[in-house]
């Protein structure tokens, strides 16, 4: 199945998702992710119906589908809704005039001219119409899809106190009939309300929007005359192809992923991994796009481009992160499904009991009505677990931790054990020979043997070995194999069988066999990380078990486990039984292990939380929830901190969202408050949520 990846205008509440979703899900679409915050919507499309079918039924819905070459121009760009109006502020500012005016009749000193309805309401019609157009056309829209969204209660409000004025106008029942005012305040704090809430939404978004607006640079493009002389003009990093030569220098960002053909140069990969400190990349050298040159210049060869690109990679996998809905969030979506129908029934209540049990007047009680309705925020229970869940993606994201889904971050918070893989984990992976003996055959054809089978493997280990000896003349196998979680098998042309691996004796790192025969082993030293001290000690400050799990000596794992103070070993495991003891553990409590996921997929894939260490290159590789892309485990306890504290920032904002429609709802209903203070209550009321997530940002997690 193709994977559709869309940025889609005008959702703005978590119903809008819901209708999204539903629509794609009733056309056989499979996968469905929708982010309503970033207008981020992701799919699998089964061939049922075409792409074009498919925008016309979103256009349909009230939505309209941006073509996929401005998908990283997330800002306010969704609420572009009208001609007339880009924006939420430009509605509330040309609304705000007329509001104003109409406000002056309730000064102490009465205006003459405004004390004649008419006059109030042809004041009041501009800003009725500009807010109809909008909240009403929205409004109807929502009904006619089934799912009814804040607009409604909007739009009932204002339409229910322009009615009525307009009835006490035609009627000329008096001022007391007559609250055009009401109407323009309502639309017009509402419409300030909604764009102080987007704005503050959108800095959710902030960590995600510097990498997006890192994918479209400049570049160096080298070309050739037909005297074959070297040109080099700039062109927009959307043009180059693969195989494109390119020059970049100092100071300028990699414009696309590229391997270095010619020169060095220091560069720094912070964007992507977090790590700030210059790497030094020569020939034959990959380089990221998104990173950038602090010393040196090169000429480099275009490898990847667009979405195939390793930041492409990254941010669609936020993104997709971001379209995720953790268990915690699946009450308030269920509830947010019904709030705007119990709300005009709790506001139709309102009027009942007010007029008839209570004994206040229509006019009283159609104005608790109307404050009911409009200071409702189903949108606040909506926002609450997106708006969290972005901030605290993105900080990861800086600090090169990558999370494949939401769920993810909530697990975090009950994890009480944590399982290491040793190589290439809790050590540096960067071997070096330090002993080598051969019985039967001289050091060098020993030497030969071992890297003609090494340069077949993946190992830590065997990329050591190969990188060492460097050996011109290898040996051509007629056949060769990787026996997991026991070495590598060869056979040569004369059909002599050599295995190079593990054996009963696991004193030495490797033993060489040739038909069985031992001829050969050499040892080798790993260096211990220098963060594995610190990581393992903040683990066990918060009661963590920590745990070494690892097909190495149980000599060697003890010595290390020792050195910066494991708990508990296994040594000496095979990948299968890495997965049996990864269940037990499992059962027991809930399980992250870390490794380097792809020797241990399985294991990580049976844990809780599977967390790899991988380069950002890397990354479509990994098949574990959690990835590392700094190439350390400097950043395990961030990524376990952040999970932690972005669940509790989840609970705090569910909390304001349920406890301020439970307190608020009554308060209006009992005529506390004016319906254009309720208005901007309601606009406010989001804002409180996105200003808690974003102090996720700055939050001490650790």
């Amino acid at each position: 199945m193709e994977k559709v990846e869309w940025k889609v205008e005008g959702m703005d509440c978590t119903n809008c998702a819901l209708s999204i979703t539903k629509y794609l899900q009733k056309e056989g679409m499979k996968d469905v992710k929708v982010n309503f915050i970033g207008g981020d919507i992701n799919f699998e499309l089964n061939g049922s119906k075409s792409k074009e079918a498919l925008t016309k039924g979103i256009a349909d819905l009230g939505y309209k589908v941006v073509d996929e070459s401005v998908a990283t121009q997330i800002p306010n760009s969704k609420f572009q809704i009208t001609h007339l109006f880009s924006n939420h502020l430009q509605r509330f500012l040309f609304c705000l005039p007329f509001t104003l005016v109409l406000m002056l009749h309730m000064l102490p000193w009465h205006i003459h001219f405004l004390m004649n309805p008419w006059i109030q309401m042809a004041i009041c019609l501009p800003v009725f119409f500009v807010g109809m157009s909008y909240f009403g056309v929205s409004a109807v829209k929502s009904l006619r899809r089934g799912m009814p969204n804040m607009n409604v209660l909007i739009a009932i409000g204002a339409l229910a106190a322009f009615v009525y004025s307009l009835i006490g106008t035609l009627g000329n029942y008096g001022m007391d009939y007559v609250f055009y005012e009401t109407t323009a305040t309502i639309i017009t704090l509402v419409f300030l309300g909604e764009w102080i809430e987007h704005k503050s939404v959108s800095t959710t978004q902030k960590e995600l929007n510097k990498l997006a607006g890192s994918q479209k640079v400049m570049a160096n493009m080298i070309a050739f005359d037909e005297e074959h002389k070297e040109l080099i003009f700039a062109v927009e990093n959307t043009q180059l192809h693969v195989g494109d030569l390119i020059l970049i220098k100092s100071g300028e960002q990699v414009p696309t992923d590229c391997k270095i053909l010619w020169g060095d140069a220091y560069v720094s990969e912070a964007l992507l991994t977090g790590e700030s400190k210059p790497i030094h990349k020569q020939k034959k050298d990959s380089l990221i796009g998104g990173s950038l040159f602090t010393d040196g210049t090169v000429k480099a060869q275009v490898t990847a481009v667009g979405k195939d690109t390793v930041l492409s990679n990254i941010l669609n996998l936020v993104k997709q992160a971001q379209g995720e809905k953790p268990p915690i969030q699946q009450l308030a979506d269920k509830i947010s499904a019904v709030f705007v129908p119990v709300v005009i029934g709790i506001a139709a209540l309102t009027f009942v009991l007010n007029y008839f049990a209570f004994d206040i007047s229509a006019t009283n009680s159609l104005m608790r009505s109307i404050a009911v309705l409009v200071i409702s925020c189903p949108c606040a229970m909506g926002l609450a677990t997106p708006a969290a869940i972005a901030v605290g993606l993105g900080r990861a994201t800086k600090k090169g931790i990558l999370f494949r889904n939401a769920k993810s971050l909530e697990l975090f918070k009950n994890i009480t054990t944590v399982v290491f893989d040793k190589t290439g984990t809790l050590t540096t992976g960067e071997f070096k020979i330090s002993n080598i003996e051969s019985t039967g055959i001289d050091k060098e054809s020993f030497k030969r043997i071992v890297f003609s089978i090494e340069k077949y493997s993946n190992h830590p280990i065997a990329k050591a070995i190969v990188a060492e000896w460097k050996i011109n003349n290898p040996v051509s196998w007629k056949k060769i194999e990787e026996v997991k979680g026991v070495g590598m098998k060869a056979e040569d042309a004369e059909g002599n069988i050599y295995q190079l691996g593990k054996n009963e004796d696991q004193t030495h790192t490797a033993y060489l066999t040739k038909n069985n025969i031992l001829i050969g082993w050499f040892d080798m030293e790993d260096e211990i990380r220098a963060e594995a001290v610190e990581v393992i000690n903040y683990l066990h400050s918060k009661k963590i078990k920590t745990i070494l799990l690892s097909g190495d000596s149980l000599e060697k794992c003890t010595k290390l486990a020792k050195a910066i103070g494991i708990d508990e070993v296994y040594a000496e495991k095979t990948p299968e039984e890495k997965l049996k003891i990864i269940e037990q553990l499992n059962a027991a409590s809930p399980v992250a292990m870390i490794g380097d996921g792809i020797n241990d997929a399985p294991a990580l894939a049976k844990a809780t939380i599977g967390i790899s260490i991988a380069q950002a290159s890397q990354l479509a590789m990994q098949t574990a929830q959690v990835v590392l892309t700094n190439n350390g485990i400097k950043h395990l306890p961030l990524a376990l901190g952040l999970g932690k504290h972005t669940f509790i920032t989840i609970k705090e904002n569910l909390f304001w969202a349920f406890i301020y429609n439970i307190v608020a709802i009554p308060i209006a209903a009992m005529g506390f408050l004016h319906p254009g203070i309720a208005a901007l209550a309601m606009g406010f009321s989001d804002v409180v949520l996105a200003v808690n997530s974003v102090r996720l940002n700055y939050k001490k997690v650790l």
